[in-house]
């Protein structure tokens, strides 16, 4: 079970994780172990989550959502299998925080009048500047 905040709780059912090998550091032991944790979290069916925030969740896991709507977190941090499913679980945790979070909506303002005198006056002195750089003619 995860907790992700006072609302919020994963249950086991909604994870699934499969423990595969390790690339990088352990020498011989790392081709007999298996000590990368890949979670799975049906993110899409999960009843906790409400729809606004699978829909942040979804454009935030990027590349580790799946067409059939779940998130995949693969760990080989360190060479303990329990410490990388720690960690990937706190990943998983971290991620639906910030998809919790609503993004602030923009408002949209208009330009000051003395900003746009400022804009035409720069435009002005430049077009000066560059009618001065033609072909000199003798009177």
């Amino acid at each position: 079970m995860i907790v992700v905040n006072e609302q919020i709780t994963l249950q086991d059912w909604e994870l699934t994780e499969q423990f595969i090998r390790a690339s990088g550091p352990g020498g011989q032991n790392v081709n007999k172990v298996s000590s990368a944790v890949e979670l799975r979290f049906e993110a899409a069916r999960s009843p906790h989550i409400p729809d606004p925030v699978k829909s942040r969740l979804k454009r935030l896991a990027g590349r580790r959502w799946t067409k059939d709507g779940a998130i995949i977190i693969q760990c080989d941090e360190t060479r303990s299998q329990a410490r990388n499913r720690d960690i990937a679980r706190d990943r998983l945790a971290d991620l639906i925080r910030k998809a919790l979070v609503k993004p602030k909506r923009r408002i949209a303002t208009k330009p000051t009048y003395g900003s746009k005198q400022r804009r035409l006056k720069a435009k002005k002195v430049r077009g000066e500047v560059k009618s001065l750089r033609g072909r000199v003619e003798d009177d």
